[in-house]
């Protein structure tokens, strides 16, 4: 971490993050970079004198919402304050529109960890042109140097170990503006579980973009990092961010079977439930082998084991007997707690380009029908602690259930809570503490 320059020391900063755990990582190391500094981080823009925006580029809604953030906090400075945008959608939008739109400074992927000194020079005097700082990620495999010591903005730590992906999904832009796969050197990641842990967190996620392909360009593996980190002293909980099914193999089922700290939960990508529509998705896999991968994990993890997943509804050439399918297979596998959105077309990507658009109105309505069914399995899930007594931290189960709001659990750091539940509403547990 840097020493306290003058030129941060106790200004106000909005730190905002949209999209996935990754960003949520990226945020939480630069907020504490800028609290190093001497900044003062706030959850809102208000009264602030900078705003540092992660953004996401996954879907058109996010965009929109990054464009929001973006006209947010120029409305609140004015021509005094500084907006810096970094991420996915700093990294592919024109910088005419960043301009336009009021950015002062523009950061891309895998340069983030300079974002505290570009933010440092811009507000020892408003510059008289944007600055931006970025790179084509292409065939890019360098490691953005940011670390984090404690959480800023959150209780549980999000750990970044994996960066970028190979994988080129018909629908994602995410390998363009992410670039190929990277791995953190394990090493690095070890240390900085020790820090956030030595630190008061009790829990840590691992995260990446791909995080199933941690460690094949670094002669390790997922499993191994995640039996060295289970090791860690006075670590209480450790949890795996999204998985693609097919990199769930039984090593590193029976490494998580082993560990003492392991929550669990899985997220697994579901996206269809259709053989056709997942060809041409370019998932890599089949409706049977999602469901497979379902069954041996809980096979190795237990029945209790919450599976969670992502939906993408309405891709081109999806009919209403694919749809059926997709539905089928979310009863099937089990689903609980479930990520509902549908196509977007991403400029750059395959799918762009395929004509057999689903109808907007059509594409609403299985919106609606796969949340509501993700919501009924939630519930058919949660369900089942009804009358156990459970651990709790941070407003969660071990199984990522959550809670309903409940003064005498939530808000409580300092370790785990044991509660009996009494009733489950909505997919939330209603809970007592023993």
């Amino acid at each position: 971490m840097a020493a306290e320059p003058a030129g941060l020391r106790g200004l106000k900063i909005w730190v905002y993050v949209l999209g996935c755990r990754s960003n949520l990582y990226e945020s939480e190391a630069l907020a504490g970079e800028l609290e190093a500094r001497g900044a003062l981080v706030a959850d809102r823009p208000e009264g602030c004198r900078a705003a540092v925006i992660v953004s996401c580029s996954v879907t058109a809604t996010a965009d929109r919402k990054c464009r929001q953030a973006v006209r947010r906090a120029r409305r609140i400075f004015g021509d005094e304050g500084t907006v810096a945008v970094c991420g996915c959608w700093a990294q592919q939008i024109a910088a005419d529109e960043a301009r336009a739109l009021g950015v002062d400074v523009l950061v891309g992927n895998r340069l983030k960890s300079g974002l505290p000194d570009m933010l440092e020079s811009a507000l020892s005097g408003r510059p008289a042109s944007m600055a931006d700082a970025r790179l084509d990620p292409g065939n890019d495999r360098t490691w953005d140097a940011l670390s984090l010591t404690r959480p800023v903005l959150r209780s549980r730590a999000f750990l970044k170990v994996q960066e970028g992906c190979d994988h080129f999904c018909s629908y994602c832009v995410i390998p363009f503006l992410r670039g190929r796969s990277t791995s953190r050197p394990p090493d690095e990641a070890l240390a900085e579980a020790r820090r956030v842990v030595e630190a008061g967190c009790r829990e840590i996620v691992l995260t990446g973009i791909h995080l199933g392909m941690y460690g094949r360009d670094r002669q390790t593996s997922l499993a191994e990092l995640v039996r060295k980190i289970s090791a860690t002293p006075g670590l209480r909980r450790l949890r795996l961010g999204s998985l693609e099914p097919f990199a769930l193999d039984d090593d590193l089922l029976d490494t998580l079977a082993e560990s003492s700290v392991f929550c669990p939960h899985l997220h697994l990508p579901l996206q269809s439930g259709d053989d056709g529509v997942l060809r041409r998705m370019r998932r890599g896999h089949t409706a049977d082998d999602y469901a497979r991968v379902c069954d041996r994990a809980r096979s190795k993890l237990g029945d209790d084991l919450h599976i969670s997943g992502d939906v993408l509804v309405a891709f081109p050439g999806e009919d209403d007997r694919a749809f059926r399918g997709t539905l089928d297979l979310m009863k099937r596998a089990g689903l609980g707690r479930t990520h509902v959105f549908p196509f977007s077309p991403r400029r750059g990507t395959e799918a762009a380009a395929f004509a057999d658009r689903v109808a907007p109105q059509v594409a609403s309505e299985r919106v609606k029908i796969a949340i509501t069914l993700g919501e009924d399995l939630l519930q058919r899930y949660a369900s089942r602690f009804v009358g156990r007594n459970l651990l709790v931290l941070y407003g969660y189960t071990g199984h990522f259930v959550a809670l309903a709001p409940n003064p005498e659990v939530w808000g409580i750091d300092g370790g785990e809570i044991e509660v009996r539940v009494t009733d489950c509403r909505k997919g939330e547990l209603q809970v007592c503490r023993l």
